[in-house]
């Protein structure tokens, strides 16, 4: 307790000092608010940095990552104040007239300029908030994703290919500030979810922490892949051998925020708001005409809505499989495999679900991470699923069934009749984004041999999408966090063989509320996409 009062009387003393705006001030001072911050909650423990010193990128790899890197957010001040950070009350957007006057026509693009202001309604002068933005017709049941480009002066433009006439609508999903937080924790508490494992021998058990990156202050059992090379740690055991491990569990999630961070995170205030339109927030739109006009900022969304069906945008005809005859049809003789977490679980659920011959043969698995394994003999049909392994916040799970999908696809024969279907993301959240990025390449490698030797094998990719969110959620599987994690995924299989199912795109582009398990029209359109890539419509 003393030593906490000590620590307090130093706050005190260097928040008079920041009076005078020193940054080096600030920093000493959020380095110690931190630690005070830790001490006050526990108060016998002194915080060890994890360590990942194993996942030091390479040159190629850190130009990949700061090619798609987020503009730098600056740090935030001591004490934190809502005053100067972005409020989407006083922020709007401004549809913009169309270049040389006239009228918008089918095919040309409709851009939208916002303008961010702070809580005091005063213009922001820097970038780095987190926007989405959307045009939509309910009554249409229609629905387009649109692009933001940050000006990095408070200042972003949305921008919207004009299919038909809809509302835009601007949503601020994190300010700038909320961003800073965000960086912060994943350099500092990657370990913040905490995973265990129990050991045991005879009549003698223990249960151990493990993660990727753990504080080195203590023994650690190594399970490290022999393949792929993906690390993974658990303190060893007092009385145990480390190959005495038999399970793999989520435990305790930490937040780790300093003085009046929650208050950046807020549902209703600044995360997940609509920000209004300064005047119309919809435009007519004309039949299109011989040429069709463009902006100079091009967007690039993989698909929309209409009469609540996804059609894609320059790719392959979506067709829509409304029957389970017709999906049991394209299905015959294939043989599909699953990896991925609970979002790709809900794939197999679906197709188990409206799929009356398709029976689900009981592994006896555990219910969040199988294996599951589905079968229609009659058309000879088999669908697998399989979870990925850690990071996977699941309940208790046999550590024997935890498969790196880099393995999995590695004992693939593959060919015309095997399909391949993963998707990784949501559990990567509170790593630095370069663990992720090893995760994927050694997947992307495993890939490239599968198709090496078998070129007819479809390999399909389901990107991350959009969720609802709170404080918790946020500070662990943020849509920053997963946005991120998108842009890498999208660069590391650029120019592989393979198709994406762009859930990100089919979830922001939907009139339903953003859940990390979509709702089930939201699924049955990413079903149709991927029975799409299996079964081409003949005039596709």
């Amino acid at each position: 307790m003393e030593l906490i009062q000590s620590w307090h009387c130093c706050l005190l003393f260097l928040r008079w000092l920041t009076v005078r705006n020193s940054n080096t001030q600030l920093q000493i001072l959020n380095k110690m608010t931190s630690t005070f911050t830790m001490l006050r909650v526990f108060p016998v423990q002194k915080h060890q940095p994890a360590n990942c010193s194993h996942q030091q990128l390479s040159p190629d790899e850190r130009r990949l990552l700061d090619s798609i890197a987020w503009p730098e957010t600056p740090p935030l001040p001591v004490p934190i104040s809502l005053k100067a950070t972005s409020d989407p009350t006083h922020s709007t957007f401004t549809i913009l007239p169309v270049r040389a006057g006239g009228q918008w026509y089918v095919g040309d693009e409709l851009e939208a300029l916002i303008q961010i202001g702070d809580f005091q309604g005063r213009p922001k002068h820097f970038g780095g908030d987190f926007l989405v933005a959307r045009l939509h017709d309910q009554t249409l049941g229609a629905g387009v994703a649109g692009r933001v480009v940050d000006h990095l002066n408070g200042y972003y433009t949305a921008v919207f290919p004009l299919l038909w006439e809809g509302r835009a609508q601007v949503t601020l999903v994190h300010p700038s500030e909320a961003i800073t937080v965000l960086r912060r924790l994943n350099m500092e508490y990657p370990d913040r979810v905490e995973f265990k494992s129990l050991f045991r021998s005879g009549s003698v058990s223990e249960t151990m922490v493990c993660n990727i990156c753990l504080p080195q202050n203590q023994p650690l059992c190594n399970y490290t892949d022999l393949h792929t090379g993906e690390p993974w740690f658990c303190y060893k055991p007092k009385n145990l051998s480390c190959d005495t491990r038999i399970n793999h569990y989520k435990g305790y999630v930490s937040q780790n925020l300093m003085a009046k961070e929650e208050t950046l995170f807020e549902s209703g205030v600044n995360m997940k708001v609509s920000i209004h339109a300064s005047g119309p927030d919809k435009v007519t739109v004309l039949p299109k005409e011989q040429e069709v006009k463009s902006s100079t900022v091009k967007p690039e969304p993989a698909g929309y809505y209409y009469q609540g069906a996804w059609r894609a945008l320059g790719g392959a005809t979506v067709h829509q499989f409304n029957d389970a005859s017709a999906i049991s049809q394209c299905l015959t003789d294939k043989v599909v495999h699953l990896y991925g977490d609970s979002t790709m679980r809900q794939w197999f659920e679906h197709l188990s679900r409206v799929l009356p011959d398709l029976k689900v043969f009981n592994l006896h698995s555990s219910m969040q991470c199988g294996p599951f394994m589905a079968v229609d003999t009659a058309r000879n049909i088999l669908v697998k699923f399989h979870c990925h392994a850690p990071p996977i916040r699941s309940y208790t799970v046999s550590s024997i069934k935890l498969s790196y999908v880099a393995n999995e696809l590695d004992w693939l024969v593959g060919g015309s009749n095997t399909v391949v279907v993963f998707t990784i993301w949501a559990h990567f959240g509170t790593y630095p984004v370069g663990v992720y990025l090893r995760r994927l390449q050694s997947i992307r490698k495993a890939v490239q041999r599968l198709l090496d030797r078998a070129p007819d094998t479809l390999v399909v990719i389901r990107t991350g999408n959009l969720k609802a969110l709170n404080l918790d959620v946020a500070l662990s599987n943020s849509d920053w966090y997963s946005l991120q994690r998108d842009k890498v995924l999208r660069a590391v299989f650029k120019g592989l063989n393979v198709r994406l199912v762009d859930a990100w795109d089919m979830v922001l582009a939907h009139h339903l509320p953003h859940d990390l398990h979509p709702p089930p029209p939201i699924i049955k359109n990413m079903i149709d996409v991927l029975l799409s890539y299996i079964c081409p419509p003949k005039n596709g």
